[in-house]
C-alpha cells in the first residue's frame, strides 16, 4: 500500500495563487497572455484530438475513477466531462488573473468534497482504501495527462515543436500545476522530465484500470449521453496513444483497420488542418480572449465555440 496522501492545504493553496497575482504583468491579459506558447497550443482545436487519451489515462489512475465513479454523473455524460474540464482548463489559460484565481479556487473547493472508499480492487489500491481529490500525486498525474496529451494533438496537425519551445511550454506549465494546487517542489524539472515521470507511472502499479474505469472509458469512446459520436478514426488514435498495458485492461484494440485509420486520419488531418478559417480552427475561448484585450465584447463565432468548448457563452469565474 502507498504511503498515507500528501494533501493540498487551503493555505498552500492560497500561497501559490498570491505568487501568482504578485507576477502577472497584465492582469486583463491573464497569467499566460497572447505571446506565450500556453496560448499558441491551447487556442488550437486540434486539443479535441488528445482529449479522450487524457481522459482514459486519468481513469487509469483508481482515485480518479473512484471519485468520477461516486460523486458525479459526468461520466455517463462524457461530453459534458470535457466540457467540465476544459471549462476550468480554459479560464486558467486565456481568462483575465481574477478568471483565473476563481478557477483555482472553485477547483480546490470542489475537491474538498470528494473523498470517499475505493471500491474494487485495482493496482496497488485495495478495496475499502480512502482517497482524497486534493492528493498532490492524484492531482500531478492528472496535470501530467493535460499537459502531454495537448502536445502530442499539437503535433499530430502541426510542426512538431522545438526543444526550446517545448521548454517554454513545460514552464508555463508549472503555473497552470499552481493553480491546481501543486508547488514546484511536487513536479518533474523539465519537459524530459516529465515524460520520464509519465512513462514511469505507465509502467507503475500506481494505476490500474478497475471495472468501474472501463466502463466509464467505453462510455466515452462511444459518445454516451451525447449527439456528439467519436468516429471509428478518432477512437483509434486515442488508442493507438496508450500504451499497449492500457489498451489491454481498457479492452480497446489496436489491429491493421485501425493502424490504417489513423494514418489516414493523420495525413487527412496534415493537409487541411491548418488551411482551416481561424473561427473554426482556434477556440472560442482564445477568440473571447482576443475581445477582451480589445475592449471588446466577445462575438458570435466566440459564443457558439464557447458552447462546444465549455457549455456555455462565456468563460465564467469574471
Amino acid at each position: 500500500m502507498s504511503s498515507p496522501p500528501d494533501l493540498v492545504s487551503l493555505e498552500d493553496s492560497e500561497e501559490l495563487l498570491s505568487a501568482i497575482e504578485v507576477a502577472t504583468a497584465d492582469p486583463l491579459a491573464g497569467i499566460f497572455g497572447p505571446a506565450s506558447m500556453s496560448w499558441r497550443i491551447n487556442r488550437e482545436s486540434a486539443l479535441f484530438l488528445g482529449a479522450a487519451r487524457a481522459a482514459l489515462l486519468q481513469l487509469a489512475h483508481p482515485w480518479v475513477a473512484t471519485a468520477l465513479e461516486q460523486h458525479s454523473t459526468l461520466m455517463e455524460r462524457p461530453i459534458a466531462r470535457f466540457q467540465s474540464t476544459f471549462r476550468i482548463v480554459f479560464a486558467m489559460v486565456f481568462g483575465s488573473l481574477s478568471q483565473a484565481v476563481n478557477a483555482a479556487r472553485h477547483l480546490y473547493g470542489v475537491h474538498t468534497h470528494i473523498r470517499g472508499e475505493i471500491t474494487e480492487d485495482a493496482g496497488t489500491w485495495r478495496r475499502g482504501s480512502g482517497y482524497e481529490a486534493n492528493e498532490t500525486a492524484a492531482l500531478r498525474w492528472v496535470y501530467a495527462t493535460l499537459v502531454e496529451s495537448a502536445v502530442l494533438a499539437y503535433e499530430c496537425v502541426m510542426p512538431a515543436l522545438s526543444e526550446d519551445e517545448l521548454a517554454m511550454y513545460f514552464a508555463e506549465s508549472k503555473t497552470l500545476a499552481s493553480l491546481f494546487g501543486l508547488p514546484l517542489c511536487e513536479l518533474p524539472a523539465d519537459w524530459p522530465g516529465l515524460l520520464a515521470y509519465c512513462r514511469a507511472m505507465e509502467d507503475s502499479d500506481e494505476l490500474g484500470v478497475s471495472k468501474a474505469a472501463r466502463a466509464m472509458g467505453h462510455n466515452l469512446l462511444r459518445g454516451a449521453g451525447s449527439w456528439i459520436k467519436p468516429p471509428a478514426w478518432y477512437c483509434a488514435l486515442t488508442a493507438s496513444w496508450l500504451p499497449d498495458r492500457f489498451r489491454r485492461e481498457f479492452g480497446l484494440t489496436v489491429g491493421p483497420a485501425e493502424r490504417e485509420a489513423v494514418e489516414n486520419a493523420r495525413k487527412r488531418l496534415s493537409r487541411i488542418y491548418w488551411r482551416l478559417p481561424g473561427a473554426v480552427r482556434f477556440v472560442g475561448p482564445w477568440h473571447e480572449a482576443q475581445a477582451r484585450l480589445k475592449g471588446e465584447r466577445s462575438g458570435p463565432i466566440a459564443r457558439i465555440s464557447n458552447r462546444f468548448w465549455i457549455g456555455e457563452r462565456h468563460l465564467p469565474f469574471a
